[in-house]
C-alpha cells in the first residue's frame, strides 16, 4: 500500500478524537494482536524490562485497561477527564517490514475537578496497513515531562 500522507494523519487525527471522547471500543480496535502501548518514564530510550515506564501495555494489557475505564472502577477518572489534543509535526517514514512509523507533536488539555493540566510531547506510531487503511503496531508516547512528578495518568494519552 502506496503511504498516503493525507490518510496517514486523518488516521491519526482520528486516534485522538477517539481518546479525547472517550470512544474506548473504537480506539481498541484500532491496534494490532500484537501492539505494544508504551509511555517511557525518566528517559525517551529506556529498557522497558529494566527500567520503569509510566504506561508499558500489550495487547491484552491494553484490552484490560479499557475494560478497567468503562467499568467504573478507575475512581480516578470518575467523572472523566474532559480532553482535547492538538497534533502537528508529521513526519512519516516507511519501514522495511511494510508498516510506517509516524512521529508527531501533541499538546493536550486535560480538565478534570475544576483543575485543568496541560500535557505535551512527541507520540512516535507504528501503523500497519490492512484492509486500505491502519492498525496501530505501537505506540510510544514520549511525554516532555516524564522526569518530573505528575498527577494521576488514569486516561488514554
Amino acid at each position: 500500500m502506496a503511504v498516503d500522507r493525507g490518510t496517514v494523519e486523518e488516521f491519526i487525527y482520528h486516534e485522538a478524537r477517539l481518546m479525547d471522547e472517550h470512544h474506548y471500543d473504537e480506539w481498541e480496535a484500532l491496534w494490532t494482536d500484537d501492539a505494544i502501548y508504551w509511555v517511557p518514564c525518566n528517559e525517551d530510550d529506556i529498557d522497558p524490562s529494566q527500567q520503569v515506564s509510566i504506561i508499558y501495555d500489550d495487547r491484552r494489557r491494553i484490552s484490560h485497561r479499557i475494560q478497567r475505564l468503562k467499568s467504573g472502577a478507575a475512581h480516578a477518572q470518575d467523572p472523566k477527564s474532559r480532553m482535547r489534543r492538538v497534533i502537528g509535526n508529521f513526519e512519516i517514514k516507511d519501514a522495511d517490514n511494510g508498516d510506517i512509523t509516524v512521529t508527531s507533536n501533541f499538546i493536550m488539555t486535560e480538565l478534570r475537578r475544576h483543575r485543568q493540566n496541560l500535557w505535551n510531547g512527541r507520540t512516535i506510531h507504528t501503523l500497519r496497513p490492512e484492509n486500505g487503511s491502519y492498525k496501530i503496531a505501537g505506540k510510544k508516547v514520549l511525554l516532555v515531562n516524564n522526569d518530573e512528578e505528575m498527577p494521576n495518568l488514569a486516561f488514554l494519552i
